[in-house]
């Protein structure tokens, strides 16, 4: 096997890495690439870096960034320089993009934003300090600068921060040659777009027009006469997640975003859409396992500060669930088969609610669970807690029975698992919609408030049960 540093980095065989080829079969970047491209960047190689990672697509550039070492990634954009495509910095975690953007400086970072669209610019300067971010916006020509703190000056997640200002808009008097003719001769408009947005002389958005139907019609007809209503216009401030589900339920490729007089200052786009759809699912995974928004490249330490509050919380529900045996503590030294069996029934409760819970958060997401159909659900969740508690309180009092060569011992178990599903059915429900109606988030604390109710009423009424049965025996 030759040395990664040699000279055959160049050959046919080990250096014609096609953009399609940089990955292995499970998705992740091949190591044979990864290790050409360490070589090079250790050799400071710069002829086979901007061959073969230069001209990467942003996404590949991105995957590429969190494959190799930090002190690598830092010295790879070093080596690139101006070739560098800043907009990799939008498909990494925010702890390396951070640790990027902090080594270059802010001449570097205002030249490559004046050649990226404004959502990604948006992205890369929200992190910035204010400091550096009014530096960087004074380098810019005077439009792109206006256009850029317009989009900072709204809150973070809403649609305004996630839009593009780059759009194409026409007034309705227009003719369709004269619309088409300032499509090609106007050097300013974006790169791609799938419809043109009509406005009045105040940049009220009056209506729009898709490219198809531009070009099936002739040039002489006017603007307003081939026009649609942007019914689902968005507004600036909306949270993005809501503007991900209009997007959703009305199949929509783009959408107007105005703000609170009716003035068109953006458009949103699918690409834009489905980043938000994965950031926000994978946020919700993250919160109800009660991780936060820990990332893989965040530090020991801030892994760990992310997990520790909930952990805390966790820690004070199990000491009560502890307690609530300590309170069983003689009958359970009378009948040791109690502290085998204890188990069974937190652990059966303990994923019934889970299931219930993350279908619940999941529908409150999505808002397909609102005050209307509730009672519904929540009817439906009770009877599917109650049918399983029937199925697997019998299978496992029948279990127990056996094992323990006490039927007593087996009904007690089975109706103790008949209740914890049925509470852990209703709290996997209530507990998120009462903390959706409290205005907490239920991704983030539901899990551990269900987990305490399971443990709770699946230790009680199987020890009560069992000290009940055999004190009255």
């Amino acid at each position: 096997m030759s040395n990664i540093g040699d000279d055959d980095r160049g050959s046919d065989e080990n250096a014609a890495f096609e953009h399609s080829d940089i990955y292995a079969e499970d998705g992740s970047v091949r190591s044979d690439f990864l290790m050409h491209v360490g070589a090079a960047i250790a050799d400071r190689d710069t002829i086979y870096l901007r061959q073969h990672v230069a001209g990467l697509h942003a996404s590949e550039l991105g995957d590429l960034l969190e494959a190799i070492q930090q002190e690598q990634r830092l010295a790879l954009v070093l080596l690139l320089g101006k070739e560098f495509d800043l907009a990799a910095l939008t498909e990494v975690d925010e702890a390396i993009r951070l640790d990027i953007v902090e080594h270059l400086s802010n001449e570097q970072i205002a030249e490559a934003i004046g050649e990226m669209d404004s959502d990604d610019a948006v992205y890369i300067l929200e992190d910035l300090d204010e400091e550096d971010q009014e530096e960087i916006l004074a380098k810019l020509p005077f439009t792109e600068r206006v256009r850029l703190r317009r989009s900072l000056d709204y809150p973070e997640s809403t649609a305004g921060r996630r839009m593009q200002t780059e759009f194409v808009a026409v007034p309705p008097f227009w003719t369709v040659g004269q619309t088409i003719d300032y499509m090609r001769e106007d050097e300013d408009l974006p790169d791609s777009f799938t419809q043109i947005f009509v406005i009045d002389p105040t940049f009220k958005l009056l209506g729009a027009v898709d490219l198809d139907k531009v070009l099936r019609t002739k040039r002489s007809v006017k603007i307003d006469a081939i026009m649609r209503d942007t019914s689902h216009a968005i507004p600036a401030e909306m949270d993005q997640e809501e503007a991900a589900q209009l997007f959703e339920q009305y199949d929509l490729l783009s959408a107007a975003v105005v703000d609170d007089n009716g003035r068109l200052v953006g458009v949103l786009t699918i690409d834009d859409v489905v980043d938000v759809i994965q950031e926000e699912a994978e946020e919700d995974f993250l919160r109800m396992s009660g991780v936060g928004d820990e990332e893989l490249s965040d530090t020991v330490a801030g892994a760990s500060r992310s997990r520790v509050p909930w952990l805390f919380v966790n820690s004070m529900t199990a000491c009560i669930s502890a307690s609530v045996i300590g309170l069983f503590d003689a009958t359970i030294q009378q009948i040791v088969a109690l502290a085998i069996l204890m188990p069974i029934v937190a652990g059966m409760g303990g994923n019934a609610g889970s299931q219930t819970m993350t279908v619940t958060v999941r529908a409150l997401a999505t808002r397909g669970l609102d005050i209307h159909n509730a009672p519904r659900i929540i009817r439906r969740e009770a009877g599917v807690g109650l049918l399983n508690g029937v199925i697997f309180g019998t299978f496992i009092g029948v279990v127990a029975g056996l094992w323990f060569q006490d039927v007593h011992l087996g009904g007690i178990i089975a109706a103790a698992m008949l209740i914890n599903m049925m509470a852990a059915a209703l709290a996997g429900i209530l507990i998120p919609l009462l903390l959706e109606r409290s205005g907490a988030d239920p991704a983030v604390s539901s899990a551990v408030f269900v987990t305490a109710v399971t443990d709770i009423t699946g230790f009680f009424s199987f020890l009560g049960l069992a000290t009940w049965w055999f004190h009255v025996t």
